[in-house]
């Protein structure tokens, strides 16, 4: 008898376990969401918005208002992109199905649109070095090694998980 109590404790643990990933991926995925779209809007509205942030907050941006415009949006637009292929993976993730070739395709898109940020971000420290520019691009150059050592593993991961599916 304790013997079943033990174990329809230890099931409910675990679905509660379960459900609290669930919610904290579902959390994730909001976040991204909210991200992506929040960049859309940013990088659409860039041209206002560094005119409004030259005059009022940092005089220098207007200055090399066209170089910022154009470094800005060359960034934004590359962001999102990355972030729609993390939304891809993502995904995947929530559909319990996280070992594709796709997302071993993401990552490496990742990987690649990682470093074309930073290199960008080396572009624009050209136009006005700061120190949250050069944290920027080790940040990125950090996150393309990253997504480039990630698709090697899940690739190995989907050779596996193809293997196993063939040997059953």
């Amino acid at each position: 008898m304790q013997n079943s109590g033990k174990q329809s404790e230890k099931k409910a643990t675990e679905q509660e376990i379960k459900d609290k990933e669930k919610r904290l991926a579902l959390l994730t995925k909001y976040i991204l969401d909210f991200m992506f779209f929040a960049g859309i809007i940013v990088t659409a509205t860039l041209p206002v918005s560094l005119k409004l942030i030259g005059k009022y907050l940092y005089p220098k941006v207007s200055s090399h208002y066209e170089e910022a415009v154009i470094i800005y949006f060359v960034l934004g637009v590359s962001a999102c992109i990355l972030l729609r292929e993390l939304r891809k993976i993502f995904g995947t993730v929530l559909e319990e199905n996280c070992f594709v070739r796709e997302n071993v395709a993401s990552l490496k898109k990742m990987g690649k649109w990682s470093f074309f940020i930073a290199l960008v971000s080396l572009v624009r420290c050209i136009a006005y070095m700061t120190v949250t520019m050069a944290v920027i691009v080790l940040v990125f150059i950090i996150a393309g090694l990253f997504s480039r050592v990630l698709s090697y593993v899940f690739e190995q991961a989907v050779s596996y998980k193809e293997e196993n599916d063939l040997t059953v």
